[in-house]
């Protein structure tokens, strides 16, 4: 468990953290906040250094795109989900969870 002030979260910039040793890509929507495996299940590549459109995250390697929500994997050359995380905002405080 990992937890950050939310106004360390740019909305539609994705940011890198270690959630239980695990690289996590978290990202803020508005008002929500989503967090995802950092790795891509294509390539051993920072997902957190991608683009953000709406719920999707795509990846700078391939392509590849990502829902922020769930981790399914919404395009090739992507075939499987990456894990997603439990996020529990409290006020201007977000933790991340392990693994859903």
């Amino acid at each position: 468990m990992t937890t950050i002030a939310l106004d360390e979260l740019t909305p539609g910039k994705p940011k890198r953290i270690e959630v239980n040793g695990e690289s996590v890509c978290v990202a803020r929507i508005g008002d929500e906040v989503f967090a995802i495996s950092d790795t891509c299940s294509h390539s051993d590549a920072s997902l957190s250094e991608g683009d953000i459109t709406g719920y999707k995250i795509e990846c700078w390697l391939h392509g590849a795109e990502f829902d922020l929500r769930s981790g399914a994997a919404l395009t090739p050359p992507a075939v499987e989900a990456v894990e997603s995380y439990e996020v529990i905002q409290d006020g201007q405080s977000v933790t991340i969870q392990s693994k859903k």
